[in-house]
């Protein structure tokens, strides 16, 4: 049906151009509210009524009567109806709607994907500091990032996934000593342990199995790093590496078990080594848009729309948080990337207006609104009607593996991904295990599984293969349960686009959740094994269409279609 929709839109540019000369370029299509409206709709009456000088309505009839002259329109359109003051509404005849059955069939997995643009995009996201496991806020981050690389690879953007870490600094230090104490023998509780409210240490239980495997002379090897232990209990530089190589290692296994996967690791420390921060400071400086007051360095950010204008450097030499972040987006827009887009924390909205004015003021032509950021809320866990907040393992929070362990992969990908990222989000790990209609990617797999076994059937049966139902007479699909699940297969394409466009995966699970609604509405409305071969194989050709674009949309959101359950 997309070939039939950009034929007819193809053909209203070329009308609208012939009433208005410019107004071609304007052609769209909207989609009706209500489905009895008809499966198309135009308003571009009301739009060209003044420039015509003529009512809206008497311009409607007009462009009624061009369409219905031309050969596209009487070729795949049933009626074009004029509708309170010029609203054109489009029923399209039911052949017009069984191509898109033909489009799956025949592009399968590549259904609803456009041409390759030869642009290249990088999405930074999860990027924990590796200080501990990975929690729930960075399932949140890891699900939103790889669905947002997912959505925009099928829109023909070379994507490229990046982590960001620090394995230096306050944090990393921190976790060196805490490693430290517990090889020492110490332990949360002890008087010789750090307490308080801002104690400078960490209390989970893994801080004991770094500390042992340290003293033991183990090695431990991450995607990016690789370190042998001295097992000596004074080698506290020798900790930091171990410790930090452990815990990348750990997070390896989380993305791992999480099916998440990065072209790139990229150290916060590597900035200050390479002189990247120095360097990005001094083009500051030289574009005259720093001074100095107070001992400080200050960033002329309110130039740039900030609120108020920043620290940089501090009076005792130190940089402010935003200086390295400036200097590390430099480097993207340095490497190549027309899109850059960070997943982060609500808590990271502060940084926004700062990072961009300075990247605005170092005078390199980087665009305005670079990058983007798609900023997540924080994830509250309920089981067993209570909420979770501490974790064995990390001491203090809920990990990301625990809740895989407690449900799955898929049920956590999908979860939280059904909801806007700036939404709160509470993660009921009961219903994320339940097997009803009420667990929507349970919900969603079935409709899948429950096609796969219809096929199956039918190919164990009769010896049916998918390869042929590809060319089958379509024409008996004209009833309305079918034509409504045809309609939901060819919302299919635009919904991608616009899901990547607004950095909006969730629109996905709420796709997914409707067309499996109108496959369940259609199984229990019409039998597809039948006696009749012709529509035997009509039906078979329709939910095997459907079937692959509800595989397609759940690979966009990392999760797996199963074809038994």
């Amino acid at each position: 049906m997309l070939s039939v929709k950009n034929e007819l839109l193809q053909t209203l540019g070329i009308v609208l151009e012939q009433l208005l000369p410019g107004a071609g370029a304007k052609a769209a299509f909207e989609n009706p509210k209500l489905a009895e409206h008809g499966d198309l709709a135009i308003n571009a009456a009301m739009q060209l009524a003044k420039p015509l000088k003529q009512p809206p309505r008497q311009v409607a009839e007009s462009l009624r009567s061009a369409l219905l002259a031309t050969p596209a329109f009487s070729t795949w359109v049933e009626a074009v109806e004029i509708a309170g003051p010029g609203f054109i509404n489009i029923r399209l005849k039911p052949a017009a709607k069984q191509q898109v059955v033909r489009e799956v069939l025949a592009q399968g997995a590549k259904y609803g994907h456009r041409t390759p643009k030869g642009q290249r995009m990088m999405v930074e996201f999860v990027s924990a500091n590796p200080t501990g496991p990975l929690h729930v806020g960075h399932g949140r981050q890891g699900a939103l990032g790889d669905a947002i690389c997912n959505l925009y690879a099928t829109q023909g953007w070379e994507v490229y996934r990046e982590f960001y870490y620090n394995d230096a600094g306050v944090q990393i230090n921190t976790l060196a000593h805490s490693v430290q104490l517990r090889a020492k023998g110490f332990k949360p509780g002890d008087p010789e342990w750090p307490s308080g409210e801002n104690a400078a240490a960490y209390n989970g239980d893994y801080i004991a199995d770094i500390a042992a495997d340290f003293m033991a002379k183990k090695s431990v090897k991450s995607d990016d790093r690789e370190y042998t232990a001295s097992g000596d209990v004074n080698d506290l530089d020798g900790m930091r590496l171990f410790a930090v190589a452990y815990l990348r290692h750990e997070q390896d296994l989380d993305l791992q078990a999480f099916a998440v996967k990065f072209d790139n690791y990229y150290l916060e420390s590597s900035l200050y080594t390479s002189g990247k921060v120095d360097a990005a400071v001094q083009k500051l400086r030289e574009a005259g848009k720093t001074y100095e007051q107070d001992g400080a360095l200050w960033l002329k950010s309110t130039d740039y729309g900030d609120d108020k204008d920043r620290v940089m450097r501090k009076g005792d030499g130190t940089y402010t948080y935003f200086v390295p972040d400036v200097a590390y987006h430099i480097t993207k827009f340095e490497r190549g990337f027309e899109k850059v887009v960070n997943i982060q924390g609500t808590d990271h909205h502060g940084t926004i207006a700062r990072v961009r004015a300075g990247l605005q003021a170092v005078g390199l032509g980087i665009p305005q609104g670079f990058p983007d950021y798609v900023l997540h809320t924080m994830v509250r866990v309920v089981r067993g009607g209570q909420e979770v907040k501490i974790s064995k393992r990390a001491g203090s929070y809920v990990t990301l593996r625990d809740l895989i362990e407690w449900t799955s992969k898929d049920a956590v990908r999908f979860f939280l991904l059904s909801r806007k990222p700036d939404t709160e989000y509470t993660f009921d790990v009961d219903l994320a295990v339940q097997k009803n209609n009420e667990n929507p990617v349970y919900y969603v797999q079935y409709a899948h599984a429950r096609i796969c076994s219809v096929i199956n059937s039918w190919r164990e049966k009769e010896g049916g293969h998918r390869s042929a139902l590809k060319d089958v007479d379509l024409s008996v699909l004209d009833s309305a349960p079918a034509q409504n699940l045809m309609l939901q297969l060819a919302r299919y394409p635009e919904m991608l686009s616009a899901a990547a466009q607004d950095f909006a995966p969730h629109d996905v699970t709420f796709y997914l959740r409707e067309l499996a609604a109108s496959y369940h509405s259609y199984y229990d409305a019409e039998r597809i094994l039948v006696d009749d071969e012709k529509l035997k194989l009509a039906r078979l050709a329709l939910v095997a269409a459907t079937a692959q674009v509800l595989h397609n949309g759940l690979a966009v959101l990392g999760v797996s279609a199963p074809e038994k359950m």
